[in-house]
């Protein structure tokens, strides 16, 4: 009897069998809402920094396998190919029956767009008049089968391996009259198709969560619930996705067309000029012409009510300390910009990560190091994390506040602007990774005319980690928003929508379009 006790064992768990491998297996997809590489080939996103966090805290090795086909993600966890899909997957009561989901960590709602100047679509009625496009394999495309019970006419077309882009691209250019698309990857997008606006809504908010294999064994989603706890708790949840999500809360319209503009018009007199001083100073150049146009729009006769001046608008003192004898000369002012970008960088403490040391280092550009210190020092009176921007983000403004700007050095300042100021960068330097990647740009010469001419010249002279990730293209990048207003705003996140200030030149959205109110998955 003895010997028979001695070999009996109790079966493995999921949890005990990955631990034993070292590793976790986690499919998702190239997407903005789930994983892309940024300019530098870092792998970001939001499923990707949430699976990241999760095999740390198992102590496993992270194998992140972006796969081509939407329809795969699923069968790929339900065959035991891998451990999870992190994909931003819409937990629908069809895929509950072939997977577990995980806690839900954002909600979407369901939308119809179309391009602007035609006529809008206002329920599913409207979708009679046009060709509807829907990506195979999604959620979408469950939605509108349920709804041919009740619309026995209602067409579509099926688009396989499209990407949201693709959608996107095809409504843009006339191919399709409508698409369907949920609410996070819209408001990710629509600053790269500024023609494509929202219909209506097709479903109401469904939760977004990790699927896991079917079966008995819980341990790894029950550590999983764990996890997305203690993130929920800790607010860590919030800032992940306030990393990709907030500063797109805002959209205007015509300043997203006006910028798509002078990326064609302004911008390839200049871009050597950006290029060559970033590669000087190791910045991005793509950042670099992101601040210069939110600076001065990429005129180099720009100048502000208060006296800076040129494309990069420094002011007299900073132009002469940086060697700078004309701030109206683009490769001066470029090259002048660069070096106190990254003079502000560099003076930062040396444990501030990236992005958060690039984002901090532009609102001081804008605001001063000084009152940056102070905003930081504000943060960590509030018990918040003075080394994130998004947590500095929140306590600049009370720079504003007699009853803050009081108890910090150097006192009053516009805490709004910065904010503001790192917003809009992030969003054109999202928009000129996407439209200008690596290739140089050639004006044409109508546009150079019409430059010269508005600008009273002619043309210048010219992971070491424990994370294996499959090669993959670069998505539009990780952080921007166009500018301060948008009647389309905010569309379901779990994102907190911020209070800001509207640009001058920020016009509202056409009235074609109405508001949308995000509601935090709380």
């Amino acid at each position: 009897m003895a010997a028979l006790l001695g070999t009996c064992s109790f079966p493995v768990s999921e949890l005990e069998r990955l631990q034993e491998l070292g590793r976790l297996r986690v499919v998702s997809r190239n997407a903005a809402t789930s994983f892309y590489l940024a300019a530098e080939g870092r792998p970001v996103g939001v499923d990707y920094e949430l699976a990241e966090g999760f095999a740390q805290r198992l102590g496993l090795t992270l194998e992140f396998i972006p796969l081509e086909n939407v329809g795969d993600l699923l069968p790929s966890v339900q065959e035991g190919l891998a451990d999870i899909a992190a994909a931003h997957i819409t937990a629908t009561q069809e895929r509950a029956e072939l997977v577990r989901f995980g806690p839900a960590y954002q909600q979407v709602s369901t939308f119809v767009v179309y391009k602007r100047g035609k006529r809008r679509p206002r329920s599913v009625d409207d979708l009679a008049a046009g060709r509807l496009a829907v990506i195979a394999d999604s959620s979408h495309l469950e939605r509108l089968q349920a709804l041919r019970e009740e619309y026995p006419n209602l067409q579509w077309e099926e688009l396989p391996l499209a990407s949201v882009e693709e959608l996107f691209e095809a409504v843009e250019e006339g191919d399709f009259d409508f698409a369907v698309a949920d609410s996070s990857a819209y408001q990710l997008n629509r600053r790269y198709f500024p023609e494509v606006r929202r219909g209506f809504t097709l479903a109401d908010p469904e939760p977004i969560a990790w699927a896991f294999p079917p079966g008995h064994d819980r341990s790894i989603l029950d550590e999983a619930q764990r996890y997305f706890l203690e993130l929920r708790l800790s607010g860590e949840l919030q800032r992940i996705i306030d990393r990709y999500y907030s500063h797109t809360d805002s959209f205007d319209w015509v300043g997203t067309r006006t910028f798509l503009r002078h990326i064609e018009s302004r911008l390839p007199r200049y871009e050597p000029l950006f290029r060559q001083a970033a590669e000087e100073v190791g910045l991005d150049w793509h950042l670099l012409a992101a601040t210069a146009y939110q600076e001065s729009h990429w005129d180099k006769n720009a100048v502000s009510p208060t006296r800076v001046r040129g494309l990069m608008m420094l002011t007299e003192a900073t132009a002469s300390q940086l060697g700078v004898d004309d701030r109206t000369s683009p490769e001066q002012s470029i090259l002048g910009g660069a070096r106190y970008l990254v003079q502000m960088r560099d003076r930062l403490d040396p444990e501030i990560r990236e992005p958060d040391r690039t984002w901090l280092a532009l609102a001081a550009y804008n605001v001063g190091y000084g009152h940056l210190q102070d905003a930081r020092t504000l943060t960590q009176m509030h018990d918040r994390d003075p080394n994130l921007w998004t947590d500095v983000r929140e306590h600049l403004p009370l720079l504003t506040r007699r009853r803050w700007y009081s108890q910090v050095p150097r006192g009053y300042a516009r805490g709004r602007q910065p904010v503001e100021y790192v917003r809009n960068i992030r969003s054109y330097y999202d928009i000129l990774l996407w439209k200008a990647p690596d290739v140089e740009l050639t004006v044409a010469p109508e546009e150079e005319a019409s430059l010269a001419q508005s600008e009273g010249g002619g043309p210048e002279e010219a992971v070491t980690t424990t994370t294996e990730v499959a090669e993959t293209s670069t998505a539009p990048a990780e952080a921007p928003a166009a500018s301060a207003t948008d009647e389309d705003a905010p569309t379901g996140e779990l994102v907190a929508p911020e209070a800001t200030d509207q640009e001058p030149e920020a016009q509202a959205a056409p009235p074609d379009d109405d508001t949308v109110t995000a509601t935090p998955n709380m």
